[in-house]
């Protein structure tokens, strides 16, 4: 009895003592002189039952300089910890969260666990719900229980900082490889079958966000995708990857600010331009142009947006900067095939730059200080339902054109751009929104003393966006985009002149969409553009010049255009995207109509008339259908093949000799004489993602056919030419080609890697009774470029610290050459080679570049970043252009570079 007795005590005292360990916090002794938290912590860990939980940025910049005795770890945390944000919580498992701004919150409510109905019949209960329960593990039960076997939730997703829709958000069930996007209004409708799930959603910028559900019927969610949260560690999901694969389009490729900012640019400016130029299928003709090609297509061929406005010269300085301010851009979408039917007007691409509202929470403030141009942008709320937007750029030095070419003196260059945004978007009301945008650039330059060149960008419009109901959706949008160039001449008083062109056009677009059912959505609406040209003008600039006045005929045109498309879903492996567009063109007076003998070159022998026609009455019409056409099939869950079809024409074309595009460049409507170019594009392709979509791998091919292109006569005069048809020549293009993208998405190290072949062929038209170049035998155009091939890579060293790589090399462009010297009257010439029969040398170039991230703490000032890097690292030639000049009797060749040395930048960027 007494040894029983003995045993319980013991057994009692062992059990108290084990109780007042753990009710008794451990206590420590040592010296901690000048470590990091993250070695504090792990020493902790080795002595005691601790285990720390944080996020390494936290605590990066924390050092532990402290002396222990007796004490209990609260007490050291606390010391440690005084003066910053980081607080810290301790729960009974002894984990300790160290998290930033405010503790971690371990208790949970009493109905945690308990379901959150979202019946569509209690909206606004649901609503409060979501936005009371906003949890990754909630069970959010969608719906009432129905015999259905399948249901649709639909919802909007929306920044949690911010409130405003996120467009390109994935929405995406894995098991059954079954997903939805957000469109610009962050609305998504996604079928699943009835039961529970787990939905992943991913905005552009990588952050992911999940919710478990149990869809018993049609039903709505709305989420808030709040940024830095992983939901499950192990789970990777990029809507960037996921597009590629599922989305029915084919040839479009998205970037976002992010990844443009990671790209070397010349003297540190994020450029929207240059950075297209990284993707495959694009290239361009020289480090002086923001003109860029696509498939083969002429720089003219690219439709250039910004919200809605059509920007016809993309640049500052001939090409140095593009006109987009970085900090206003939100994503870019450049389509090369499978163009959406509601675009149209242009054969090659249309490139879409999205651009920012503002966000609704509080005022912020952006900006940046380079070299040469500095930038600032401001953006927040005005009221509750109203945010805006405002940026703007400039520049205020000349010293780079005195290192463009060590040969060329710029001694007497001056340069000088901005640029302003304005975006504001207001909410009337659920159903109704309204949007506002400005846009302004001016330029003035000049490279020697005796001519400034002046240029201009005006655009403005305004959209009105009204929900019908859920199924359908109405926008309409009507502006102004206005283009201009003066050049002013002062060599000599008696011979100053000022020469100038405008384009203006005003426009009014209504585009609805309507979903029909799960497997129909329709899009059709109506695009009317008024064209209104001033092609040029010459007059005396001063009192003393003689210059006489001349003056090229004004043109006026009226492009109506009717489309309607149909995104249809034929089954979860197969999604057809295919529509109609009809275009109507009108050619306006007043103006002077000329007419030719028929089957005879347009020249002034066969002129058989001139006649006047009155303002408002038509010249003459063109019209016809343009067919897109796209489909998808998914082989499995992790590629598809894509095939596509669209045909395209253009009512305006670029008037220039150059290979490359300039400001000074003339555009022309179509006429009587010349007609509208046209042209079509078949490609396909194959898509895949590899090692559990941490690379991403795409291969397309594609084939066009053009119509109706210009080139010019030998001896053209293309400026301030009232007959222009007399020096052009109807021409027919090919091109053809294969392009090649491995991309890594995910770790440290990613990037991409792309190689382009591409052909891009001309030939006089065989029924062009004019002049045939060449013989009528096919040659490359001025930029067909066969091979190009492109590697971008981006390393983070740390959270703070990255190193971006950019290296480019490209076949040289063609060129036409001197091939021999005659005697011909008394008098020596020339004799030229086949157009286009030579190439300048290859181009390669190598960019670095550092981003350097400021610490990361929460309350300060302003958060900054540094971008340092070197354009053109191994300061190679190379050739913009090749030509020719008589010196002393000889002709001799010239070869200028643009960059003919290594280009060193820095930018500091900040934002309040």
């Amino acid at each position: 009895m007494k040894l029983k007795a003995f045993l319980i005590l013991m057994f009692l005292g062992f059990a108290w003592q084990e109780c007042l360990s753990q009710t008794t916090p451990q206590k420590f002794t040592g010296m901690y002189p000048g470590i990091s938290f993250q070695r504090f912590s792990r020493q902790i860990e080795q002595q005691s039952d601790y285990r720390f939980y944080f996020l390494e940025q936290d605590i990066a910049e924390i050092e532990v300089n402290i002396s222990a005795s007796d004490n209990t770890l609260d007490q050291m945390l606390q010391a440690i910890f005084d003066g910053t944000a980081l607080k810290y919580t301790i729960d009974e498992k002894k984990k300790v969260f160290v998290t930033r701004d405010k503790k971690l919150d371990l208790s949970l409510r009493p109905d945690f666990f308990t379901y959150v109905s979202t019946d569509e019949s209690d909206s606004i209960g649901r609503q409060q719900d979501i936005q009371r329960e906003f949890s990754r593990n909630k069970l959010y039960v969608i719906g009432n229980p129905s015999p259905q076997k399948e249901a649709v939730l639909r919802g909007k997703v929306t920044g949690l900082d911010t409130g405003n829709p996120v467009f390109g958000a994935v929405i995406f069930e894995r098991v059954n490889y079954t997903r939805a996007i957000a469109n610009e209004e962050g609305e998504y409708a996604i079928t699943l079958p009835v039961g529970r799930h787990t939905l992943f959603i991913q905005n552009l910028g990588g952050f992911i966000e999940q919710r478990q559900i149990s869809l018993q019927s049609d039903g709505i969610l709305d989420i808030a995708i709040e940024e830095n949260i992983i939901s499950l560690d192990e789970v990777t999901i990029s809507s960037e990857k996921m597009s590629n694969i599922a989305r029915p389009e084919m040839g479009v490729q998205s970037l976002n600010i992010q990844s443009m900012k990671k790209l070397p640019a010349v003297l540190g400016e994020v450029d929207v331009i240059r950075s297209i130029l990284t993707l495959p299928g694009v290239q361009t003709v020289g480090e002086a142009s923001v003109g860029f090609n696509v498939r083969g297509g002429a720089a003219d061929q690219n439709l250039i947006l910004m919200n809605h406005a059509t920007i016809y010269n993309p640049s500052h300085l001939f090409g140095l900067f593009s006109a987009f301010n970085p900090d206003m851009v939100e994503s870019v979408e450049l389509y090369k095939a499978g163009i959406p039917v509601q675009y149209g007007g242009r054969l090659s691409s249309v490139l879409e730059v999205n651009s920012k509202y503002g966000n609704s929470e509080k005022v912020k403030v952006a900006g940046g200080i380079g070299l040469m141009t500095s930038r600032l942008t401001v953006e927040g709320p005005i009221g509750e339902n109203t945010t805006f937007i405002l940026g703007g750029r400039s520049t205020y030095s000349d010293w780079i054109l005195n290192i463009l070419e060590e040969n060329t003196d710029f001694s007497d260059a001056r340069a000088a751009f901005y640029d302003l945004n304005f975006s504001m978007s207001h909410k009337l009301n659920e159903k109704n929104i309204l949007r506002f945008n400005a846009y302004n650039s001016r330029d003035n330059f000049r490279f020697d003393r005796d001519t400034t060149f002046f240029y201009e960008n005006r655009n403005i419009n305004l959209s009105w966006t009204h929900y019908l109901n859920e199924q359908t959706e109405a926008e309409l949008v009507v502006g102004s985009d206005f283009y201009s160039f003066d050049i002013e001449g002062r060599d000599n008083p008696s011979n100053a002149y000022d020469f100038g062109y405008n384009i203006r056009q005003e426009f009014a677009k209504i585009n609805v969409r309507y979903e029909l059912n799960e497997e129909h959505k329709l899009n059709f609406g109506i695009h009317s553009i008024r064209y209104r040209l001033q092609p040029g003008r010459l007059g005396p600039s001063g009192p003393e010049s003689i210059v006489m006045e001349e003056r090229v005929n004004q043109e006026q045109a009226l492009e109506t255009s009717f489309f309607l498309g149909d995104n249809y879903e034929v089954d979860d492996r197969l999604t057809v995207n295919y529509g109609v567009r009809y275009a109507l063109y009108h050619y306006l007076g007043p103006n002077t109509v000329r007419e030719y003998r028929e089957g005879a070159p347009l020249s002034p022998p066969n002129l058989i008339s001139e006649r006047n026609v009155a303002a408002g009455n038509i010249i003459n019409t063109y019209h016809g259908p343009e067919f897109r056409v796209s489909a998808r099939y998914i082989l499995d869950n992790i590629s598809s093949i894509k095939a596509g079809y669209n045909t395209g024409r253009q009512f305006i074309h670029l008037i220039t000799n150059n290979a490359a595009i300039a400001p000074t460049d003339i555009w022309k409507l179509s006429d009587p004489n010349i007609r509208p170019q046209w042209g079509d594009q078949l490609s396909i392709g194959y898509y895949r993602n590899l090692k559990i979509d941490k690379f991403e791998f795409s291969v397309e091919a594609y084939h066009r056919t053009l119509r109706n292109l210009i080139d010019f006569s030998s001896g053209a005069t293309l400026v301030l030419n009232n007959a222009v048809e007399q020096d052009v020549l109807k021409t027919d293009g090919r091109a053809y080609g294969a392009e090649i993208l491995l991309k890594k998405n995910t770790g440290k190290l990613n990037g991409w890697v792309s190689y382009t072949y591409a052909r891009s062929l001309l030939r006089t038209a065989e029924d062009e009774p004019g002049e045939k170049i060449n013989d009528g035998n096919w040659y490359p155009s001025n930029f067909d470029q066969p091979h190009n091939a492109v590697l971008v890579g981006n390393y983070e060293w740390s959270k703070r610290f990255s190193t971006s790589i950019n290296a480019n090399y490209s076949t040289g462009r063609p060129i036409t050459l001197p091939v021999a010297q005659f005697l011909y009257g008394g008098s020596q010439r020339v004799y030229f080679s086949d157009r286009n029969a030579y190439r300048i040398p290859d181009y390669f170039r190598i960019d670095l570049s550092v981003n350097i991230e400021g610490n990361h703490k929460v309350r300060k000032l302003a958060h900054s970043s540094w971008s340092v890097g070197v354009y053109n690292l191994l300061g190679r030639r190379n050739p913009y252009s090749v030509f020719f000049t008589p010196i002393n009797g000889t002709l001799e060749g010239f070869q200028l570079s643009i960059f003919a040395q290594p280009i060193p930048f820095i930018t500091y960027n900040f934002r309040i």
